[in-house]
């Protein structure tokens, strides 16, 4: 058999690796589209991110990992607005040298797709498959209860602002993969966890229906995506650098200006940040308890516009950068 007639066909890879049954669907891959039948008195929450190589992830990048994250960032869509996630489509672009010398990266990347999606309960049900650089678009769809879902827009005065997890961790990841500062051994594998396999906060997003005024995912930086709240509910913040939640490994690099970034615009945290009112305190203090998730409340929302932060000894923290921008970035 000739080296050509060994490459795999668009349709055998999906076939092969993507081809698999999928929860909540009435037709999933293989027709011309799929059907899903969205359950009585839901809407449907849909997002779209895309992972492009080189830009996204390095090249070089464990493909399982990329499978994972492919699928999580967008779980975290959902868990944003407190949607139950239900349903994907995966679009790739493939090298030919990749699938013509890699089918091992085909497998990996899809173990880790369909680990994540199965933890989650999603069913992949189409997409698209062509030749092209390495890129990766998910879009993903969920229920979520008719006027329930959770909105940037909804931040109230005096609500309570806070994040879930600890922030940091990723970032300080890809700083160290630049070359920009060297962890220590012990500190490398979480880190790395942290940027390559994030664990979206799903339950969470829908446990906080009912507490929450508003949400947002922390994927470009806190401060651009908490400013995005803000924006979207016309008004302003003040949040204190040290009662943000973060590992001891951010904590050693808070006297350097990469430490604070890190922290406050680094991005691809993947946490929640949500406003509540006052009141509900007791319920979300409870709810961190029970889940097992540090909840940390690290500000309030105020009359005005803008957002400020305030180091340890109450003077203004300010940041050229304040978040992830693709058109600005590097």
């Amino acid at each position: 058999m000739s080296q050509r007639q060994k490459v795999l066909s668009e349709f055998d890879i999906i076939q092969r690796y993507f081809t698999r049954p999928a929860p909540h669907t009435v037709l999933g891959v293989g027709d011309d589209a799929a059907l899903i039948e969205p359950g009585a008195e839901m809407e449907l929450a849909v997002s779209t991110d895309m992972l492009v190589a080189g830009q996204h992830f390095l090249l070089e990048a464990d493909p399982r990992s990329v499978g994972h994250k492919s699928l999580a960032v967008n779980l975290s869509d959902m868990a944003a607005m407190g949607a139950a996630p239900r349903w994907a489509t995966l679009s790739l672009a493939l090298p030919e040298q990749l699938v013509r010398e890699n089918e091992k990266w085909l497998k990996a990347f899809a173990d880790g797709f369909f680990d994540i999606a199965h933890a989650h309960q999603v069913g992949l049900i189409g997409g698209d498959t062509t030749r092209g650089p390495l890129n990766i678009c998910v879009t993903i769809i969920g229920e979520v209860a008719k006027g329930k879902a959770l909105r940037r827009s909804g931040a109230r005065l005096g609500d309570d602002i806070w994040i879930s997890g600890y922030l940091g961790d990723a970032a300080l990841a890809l700083a160290h993969q630049e070359g920009h500062i060297v962890l220590e051994a012990g500190e490398i594998e979480k880190c790395l966890a942290a940027l390559h396999t994030p664990a979206p906060r799903v339950a969470l997003g829908q446990q906080l229906i009912g507490l929450a005024h508003s949400a947002i995912d922390i994927s470009d930086g806190l401060l651009a995506d908490l400013e995005h709240i803000l924006k979207s509910s016309s008004v302003a913040a003040v949040i204190k650098m040290d009662q943000i939640n973060c590992s001891g490994s951010v904590k050693k690099y808070l006297q350097h200006p990469l430490g604070v970034k890190c922290l406050l615009a680094g991005g691809d945290d993947y946490e929640l940040c949500f406003t509540a009112p006052r009141a509900k305190r007791p319920e979300i203090e409870m709810l961190s308890r029970e889940q097992e998730i540090p909840l940390t409340c690290i500000g309030s929302v105020e009359k005005g516009e803008g957002l400020v932060v305030l180091d340890p000894a109450g003077r203004k923290v300010t940041l050229e950068t304040k978040g992830y921008d693709h058109f600005h970035a590097g």
